[in-house]
């Protein structure tokens, strides 16, 4: 199961709310093929039938069955840096991920640092 911050709450609930109610989509949280490390997060308003559905106070995301074995455990934390501010994605199942923070691996095999794509860092396979 997905854990949302406080901050993270919070900062959804001021930034999606209102878009998600207007457009009567789902906040949705998935993983992708792509970045140099194998994987990378996704959030987006989609709607779509079969996902299990999080809810944390006023925020609701919905995250699809073949994402849900990378993200079980995962705390999705709101940060805000020197280097501007974003969603920070702990995941207890990744077994390397890349320089640059984009993209993860999970399973047997190297990192971004160990055996970068062609193109490096944020590169889609």
């Amino acid at each position: 199961m997905v854990t949302l911050t406080d901050a993270a709450v919070n900062t959804l609930e001021l930034a999606v709310t209102g878009e998600v109610r207007r457009r009567r989509g789902r906040l949705r949280i998935a993983v992708a093929d792509g970045g140099c490390a194998g994987h990378k997060y996704q959030m987006g308003l989609e709607a779509t039938a079969g996902d299990d559905v999080l809810t944390f106070g006023p925020v609701t995301i919905f995250v699809d069955p073949t994402s849900q074995p990378f993200l079980t455990g995962v705390v999705v934390d709101f940060v805000e840096g020197v280097e501007g501010a974003g969603f920070k994605f702990d995941n207890p199942n990744a077994t390397g991920s890349c320089g640059c923070g984009k993209s993860f691996s999970a399973g047997p095999g190297g990192s971004c640092s160990s055996a970068p794509a062609p193109g490096g860092c944020g590169t889609a396979h």
